[in-house]
């Protein structure tokens, strides 16, 4: 069937029931808001004349947007890969019915971690996979040039919100917590796994934009070199310390705290403690924008970017402990000195102490 996605018409087919890495080239439409994401920021970054590398391109949707909505001066190579039989013919066909003829996109027909340790020098890279983007990451590390962004999907939400605690150690080198704070913490969980592939090649990975939406998490890294880079990086791997008791929570070099209710905290982490957003990369994004639906999600997260805290409270999850009706949002926000997070409809994340919130319901 024919799908037309913003300017990109592809032929290939909608999946019927749930995704797995064994259907033949399809069409997901959940993920049009990622590749929306994809373009608007590598249009607000001053990068140009990128190689830029899709190894996991499947209908090769992404790879024909970058080509027929990127700014001019983006892209110098475009390498296209998947390791589907028929790949190339799928994406020669979106080619004709998009009257694409560009001279510089190069066609592989490899597994990706193959395809990317044949090639160097890539400018962008971007790992959209099934799943774990853990069996990529390596190889995207080692080829991501100085400068350069690395985009990280990861679907498998459930190996690193606490559904399967076990899972989270083995994959993710972490401990997890299933609670209303799971995707932030599964999301900074994320960032850390993918900075330790990089801190040992001396390739501080620091992220530019890194959400939790729909049913994955998805970062943007800008690789910049040097040892003393990534030992910044490292101070920022700690622990996020919680109270069940009392909602209180903290960051801490220690996984063993008391809290100061006098219960013990339970801990996540390692993980990322560091900020999650580039200010000044959103504010361009916002003011750029040429995807309507995306705006409410970009002004929610430049909101929260202006504040640099590593967790959230819920109002909702505090009024269900003290028994008493949530407060309305405008009036919390404003009585605490709060914003919105992107990581939940009822929750804020405040310039007041954490310690203060519970008192000031």
């Amino acid at each position: 069937m024919m799908i037309t996605e913003h300017s990109t018409i592809i032929k290939a087919e909608l999946p019927v029931g749930d995704v797995h890495a064994g259907m033949e080239v399809f069409y997901n439409p959940v993920m049009a808001s990622n590749r929306n994401i994809s373009i608007l920021l590598l249009n607000s970054i001053e990068n140009t004349q990128m190689n830029i590398c899709d190894p996991l391109a499947g209908s090769g949707i992404r790879s024909l947007r970058f080509l027929k909505e990127l700014n001019k001066d983006k892209i110098k190579q475009l390498y296209v890969n998947d390791m589907k039989e028929n790949f190339k013919e799928v994406f020669n066909v979106g080619l004709k019915l998009n009257k694409l003829k560009p001279k510089n996109v190069s066609l592989f027909n490899q597994d990706a971690n193959l395809f990317m340790q044949e090639h160097i020098g890539f400018d962008y890279i971007d790992i959209d996979p099934f799943g774990s983007p853990n069996p990529f990451l390596a190889l995207a590390v080692a080829r991501i040039s100085r400068g350069g962004i690395i985009a990280v999907t990861a679907t498998d939400t459930a190996a690193l919100t606490g559904t399967y605690p076990k899972v989270t150690p083995r994959k993710y080198w972490a401990v997890s917590l299933k609670n209303y704070l799971m995707h932030e913490i599964g999301l900074r969980i994320l960032i850390r796994k993918v900075q330790l592939q990089g801190i040992q090649f001396d390739k501080a990975l620091v992220p530019i934009l890194a959400y939790s939406k729909d049913h994955y998490f998805r970062v943007y890294f800008r690789n910049e070199k040097g040892k003393e880079k990534c030992d910044e990086l490292i101070k920022q791997h700690q622990y996020f310390l919680y109270c069940n008791n009392c909602f209180n929570f903290k960051t801490s070099v220690y996984n063993k705290e008391k809290c100061s209710c006098g219960k013990e905290f339970v801990f996540a982490g390692p993980l990322w403690v560091g900020k999650l957003f580039d200010e000044k990369l959103l504010e361009k994004m916002v003011e750029n924008n040429p995807f309507p639906e995306e705006q409410k999600f970009l002004e929610l997260m430049l909101g929260e970017a202006k504040v640099n805290q590593v967790g959230f409270y819920d109002l909702h999850e505090i009024a269900r402990k003290l028994k008493v009706d949530p407060p309305k949002m405008e009036l919390a926000l404003k009585k605490l000195k709060a914003v919105r997070t992107h990581f939940s409809t009822t929750g804020i994340k405040s310039r007041e102490k954490q310690s203060s919130f519970c008192s000031k319901n």
